[in-house]
């Protein structure tokens, strides 16, 4: 198992405990991007090494800090 985190805008979008699906985006640069869909919350930058093959997560916790709310989503990977 792995957890990750995702910057979420706006609150009350998703539920901890609910299953999310994660979406990939590239770069030529060999940089990754994820996405928890549809647009709720964006991962930061992984490296071609780091990357997340799960596609499903179950979101762990709802942070609330100064600077927004981040997601905490746990994959099988």
């Amino acid at each position: 198992m792995r957890v990750e985190r995702f910057k979420m805008e706006r609150e009350g979008l998703v539920e901890e405990g609910q299953e999310v699906e994660i979406s990939e985006r590239s770069a030529v640069t060999g940089q990754y991007t994820y996405l928890v869909e549809p647009s709720i919350a964006m991962s930061g930058i992984y490296r071609t090494s780091d990357r997340i093959h799960s596609r499903k997560g179950i979101i762990q916790k709802i942070e609330k800090t100064d600077k927004g709310f981040y997601l905490l989503v746990e994959t099988a990977d």
